[in-house]
């Protein structure tokens, strides 16, 4: 077990398939080439600032495994980047892409720098030039980067303009989630989070329940966390607790997520919002409800917390929320986890139905872009909640199975070169 005083995120992924490879009776080779990202790329990004001093960043692009398809994966900038963060994030996003069915492989970026203090001169600057020394590796065929933390719509917009000037014509299809004026998917904003609710409310109808009236707390408001809140709401349930990075909020009669997403896009916070009570993240993933979202970063449920969570199912919107102690003990618990490589997966499946709508240069109206997301997420937990009953296993075992099962299939289908 990977020591939780550490919480290395490339060291949970790695744990994470090394019990599913365990399962599957994975040969020896099969388990080299998969724990090992495909290509790394680190570099340098000399930036100049709005002082007129040049600032030099540090960026990554991993892509992990691209035997289905071209790498796909987001690009984050956070002052707490890691290189092995983006590893076990390329990895997760292999197998994301394998469990619902998309001809994808997994990647990722990031870039450490502290957004929140940057101008929009500076993270234009410095998106640039991050693109401009990644644009050896990624492509519209090869890997096609997406919005990730603290980058969003106006940054794949930069990265396209970037990549697009060099090539010496338009090329849409570098980036997804891009604005809809240069090739964006309507629907793409909301995905992951139509996703996640979508999530829970196959669960619910597997459960033999409705979602109205079920009580919800959400980790994390952010694109993923306020998407999921407001259309969980839309079914009929209660919001109770929702939280940023500055803290959380609180009401047991229930929170309305539409004002609340106001309430942040005026004042940047949930702080202080009317009729409700603080509460801090810990008291958050503990509470007493029925859905637990946990949105926001990796390993917010361990070992330490896992015995005092009272939810009686986690949807995770977040990338890599529960470790690998904490996901047992849970199972162990009764308490039901849709795990991030399908809970989140509607975020890339739009991805690719934008990357395809680049391609064909057609537009997908919303409605079809809904439909195609759920009917895609649908048969995915289908899948993962037949085999998790076949074999007793919990639902991120069973989802870890398919996953990797498929990439290991297509890598033994085409051989190794040369």
């Amino acid at each position: 077990m990977v020591e939780e005083a550490r919480l290395n995120p490339y060291e949970v992924a790695i744990e994470q398939f090394r019990k599913a490879a365990d399962m599957l009776e994975l040969d020896t080779s099969m388990r080299r080439i998969l724990e090992k990202p495909r290509r790394e790329l680190t570099v340098s990004v000399p930036v100049k600032m709005d002082d007129g001093s040049i600032e030099v960043f540090t960026g990554f692009r991993v892509q992990h495994n691209t035997a289905r398809g071209p790498a796909k994966g987001g690009i984050r900038y956070s002052p707490n980047v890691t290189l092995d963060e983006v590893r076990a994030l390329a990895m997760w996003m292999t197998w994301k892409c394998a469990l619902v069915g998309l001809p994808f492989g997994g990647a990722k970026g990031g870039v450490i720098c502290d957004p929140l203090n940057m101008s929009q001169t500076e993270l234009e600057n410095l998106t640039r030039r991050y693109t401009f020394e990644i644009s050896i590796i990624i492509g519209p065929e090869s890997d096609v980067p997406a919005p990730d933390m603290y980058t969003n719509a106006q940054t794949m917009a930069w990265i396209m303009d970037t990549y697009s000037m060099q090539r010496g014509y338009c090329v849409p299809a570098i980036v997804t989630g891009k604005p809809l004026d240069i090739g964006g998917s309507l629907g793409r904003e909301k995905a992951t989070g139509r996703g996640c609710m979508l999530m829970a409310r196959e669960l619910y109808r597997r459960l033999g329940k409705s979602l109205n009236g079920a009580t919800v707390a959400v980790q994390g408001f952010g694109n993923v966390g306020s998407n999921a809140a407001m259309l969980l709401q839309d079914e009929g349930c209660k919001i109770l607790a929702i939280s940023d990075v500055a803290g959380g909020i609180y009401n047991s009669h229930g929170l309305d997520a539409y004002k609340a997403a106001d309430h942040v896009a005026r004042t940047g916070s949930v702080k202080d919002f009317p009729d409700s009570e603080p509460i801090s993240q810990e008291e958050l993933l503990e509470l007493d409800c029925d859905i637990l979202i946990p949105a926001a970063v990796e390993n917010v449920i361990t070992k330490q917390n896992a015995k005092k969570i009272r939810a009686k199912a986690i949807i995770e919107g977040a990338n890599g929320p529960t470790t690998p102690e904490a996901s047992t003990i849970l199972f162990e618990r009764g308490i039901i986890e849709v795990p991030d490589i399908l809970a989140n997966a509607g975020g890339v499946t739009v991805s690719y139905f934008e990357w395809v709508q680049d391609v064909q240069a057609l537009l997908w109206s919303e409605k079809r872009v809904n439909e195609k997301l759920e009917e895609v997420l649908t048969e995915s937990f289908g899948q993962v909640w037949e085999l998790a009953h076949e074999k007793n296993v919990s639902l991120r075992t069973a989802a870890y199975l398919l996953a990797v099962s498929r990439v290991a299939r297509a890598i033994k289908t085409r051989g190794v070169y040369p």
